[in-house]
């Protein structure tokens, strides 16, 4: 008959630099509630080979960004039964990859040459920092591109003569707008489909922390496919009113000299669009101009004198 193997047990230290962690931190978890105490043998207390995984899963949720407080929510379900496993999948289905594009690698010189051919460090520091480029550890001259559409983009717009400084300021902008909608996106379907798993204590299975996962698979391709559809619609309104209000500016130019763009409020666009159509916006508004301009020429010339004093002074 075949002796079963001893039970391997550690003191603190031992399960410490077994597990890559600090005797601090073991205490602080147990203190936490986070890991069970050890078990008292004598003089000594003896963690086991449940402990070992239990930080190991501690150290996983913590790489993942989740605070301790939802860790310990987390090991509860797993302790109680209700499937730490289940919602761990689910986890797992909201960190993959929400794109099918995959990351390349480029080396430096390659980077130059794709931007003009001159070096730029405070370019490629500047990537680094908003992720479009990322190092990698003991090769300086390599990077990896997580994303080479966007990389593309930026060599794109460079070569048409957008600066790369430029370039980096109109990202970080159309990133906090990004993350805006996102939010907005996450809240919505939060709200109408995902909130009965979180708030019915009975939907936290393991079973319906698949059927979670599943839905997150089907509806993250919904946000991209959204903002594609409106980003067309809106580019195209728009970029045909501004093609159309440079027409009308040009034609304007040529027929009584030169004259100046001046930005107006997009309220105010609509508002004239759907008095006078897209088609009429500028020379409305030009008109209307001059007609204030001559209404106000008109009663200067037929104020009495301290009214048209008054009148030449205000704004």
């Amino acid at each position: 008959m075949t002796e079963a193997a001893p039970v391997r047990t550690y003191r603190i230290e031992d399960l410490a630099h077994h597990t890559a962690t600090t005797v601090r931190t073991i205490r602080a978890y147990q203190d936490r509630g986070l890991l069970p105490r050890p078990e008292r043998r004598g003089r000594a207390n003896l963690y086991s080979e449940a402990h070992v995984t239990r930080l190991h899963q501690i150290a996983h949720l913590l790489d993942r960004g989740y605070t301790l407080a939802s860790i310990k929510e987390l090991l509860e379900a797993w302790d109680t039964g209700r499937g730490l496993g289940g919602v761990l999948g689910l986890v797992t289905e909201v960190e993959g990859p929400w794109t099918d594009e995959r990351p390349d690698r480029v080396t430096r010189a390659e980077l130059d040459a794709r931007f003009g051919g001159t070096p730029d460090d405070n370019a490629v520091a500047e990537a680094v920092e908003l992720g479009v480029l990322e190092r990698i550890d003991g090769d300086p001259d390599m990077f990896l591109v997580p994303s080479p559409q966007e990389l593309s983009v930026a060599v794109e717009l460079h070569a048409a003569g957008v600066p790369l400084s430029a370039i980096s300021g109109h990202l970080r902008e159309l990133r906090g707008q990004v993350e805006h909608i996102a939010a907005r996106f996450l809240e919505f379907t939060t709200e109408y489909v995902f909130a009965r798993y979180l708030e019915d204590p009975g939907r936290r299975t393991d079973a319906h922390a698949a059927e979670a996962a599943a839905l997150v698979r089907r509806l993250r391709p919904l946000a991209q496919q959204t903002m594609e559809a409106e980003l067309a619609r809106a580019m195209r309104t728009l970029a045909t009113r501004h093609l159309r209000t440079r027409l009308v500016t040009e034609e304007s130019t040529e027929e009584s000299g030169p004259t100046r763009c001046v930005p107006l409020p997009a309220e105010t666009i609509t508002a004239v669009e759907k008095l006078v159509g897209q088609s009429r916006v500028a020379e409305f508004i030009a008109l209307a101009a001059e007609r204030e301009a001559r209404a106000r020429v008109l009663d200067r010339l037929a104020a009495p004198p301290l009214l048209d004093k008054e009148l030449r002074e205000s704004p």
